[in-house]
């Protein structure tokens, strides 16, 4: 056991990392206005506060998975990791990180429900939560198929961890919307994705390498989103009518469009 609480701690540590060293954004100023909050077509303002400097620590975490793909260290340490987790350990799986991957986001949806409102209205967090799940699904399916690597437990597609991608990128997506009100929704959203990517190594389905390039992808994809869904909407919204949004969809691997009209 000596090393097992190591390969926790130094998933733990970066991305606490993540969390923590984004910049709190305080009141803004005109010029920090004009940088972060995007007047739509509609008059509705939708709020952005994505700095280039908070992509760094998910891009350096994706891109560790990659270099351990042909990095015999890495995949050392992957080993190692197995065996501190599984192998010298065996014990029975839990299973709850199939459902607490979803829990960040849904929070999100419930603190609407019970009155509490975010950053943007609950039509344009829909929006970003559904294109960030686009471009979640669609990535991590695509390098599944693409790297073939081989699961701890001897099943297939490993890379990346697909619970851990979408565990953080509900995180992510909670201290979007509400981290400006309290510190503690972001910590428990992380909280909350932190314990699907530890489970998924407790589980023996994946290598250590796979849930932190799943969680840096993850952070990414909805970071993406809250960059791209504002352009997205100024380009679907009719000219013509400054109520009609129309917005991609997605359901079990199936892509589409829908449409969202006021009268």
């Amino acid at each position: 056991m000596k090393n097992y609480f190591f390969f926790a701690s130094m998933f733990l540590m970066l991305y606490t990392s993540t969390l923590f060293g984004q910049e709190i954004p305080v009141v803004p100023s005109a010029k920090t206005d004009t940088l972060n909050q995007i007047q739509l077509r509609s008059g509705q303002e939708f709020k952005n506060s994505i700095r280039l400097t908070a992509t760094i620590i998910p891009t350096v975490a994706l891109a560790y998975g990659f270099v351990k793909l042909n990095n015999n260290a890495l995949t050392n340490l992957d080993e190692q990791a197995k065996r501190e987790f599984y192998s010298e350990h065996p014990h029975r799986k839990f299973r709850v990180d199939d459902y607490l991957q979803f829990a960040p986001g849904a929070a999100v949806f419930a603190l609407n429900g019970l009155g509490i409102k975010g950053k943007n209205s609950l039509l344009d967090q829909s929006g970003v939560y559904l294109l960030s799940n686009i471009i979640l699904n669609t990535t991590t399916q695509s390098l599944k198929r693409i790297t073939n690597v081989t699961r701890p437990d001897g099943t297939s597609n490993a890379f990346p961890s697909g619970h851990a991608a979408e565990a953080f990128a509900s995180a992510e997506f909670l201290r979007q919307e509400y981290g400006d009100i309290s510190v503690w929704y972001s910590i428990s959203g992380y909280s909350a994705a932190f314990a699907v990517g530890y489970l998924r190594m407790y589980n023996n389905k994946h290598w250590l390498s796979d849930v932190i390039a799943g969680a840096g992808l993850g952070v990414l994809s909805t970071q993406a989103s809250y960059w791209l869904y504002p352009k997205i909407k100024r380009l679907f919204s009719s000219k013509s009518n400054n109520n009609t949004l129309i917005m991609p969809s997605y359901n079990r691997g199936n892509i589409g469009l829908g449409m969202v009209k006021t009268f």
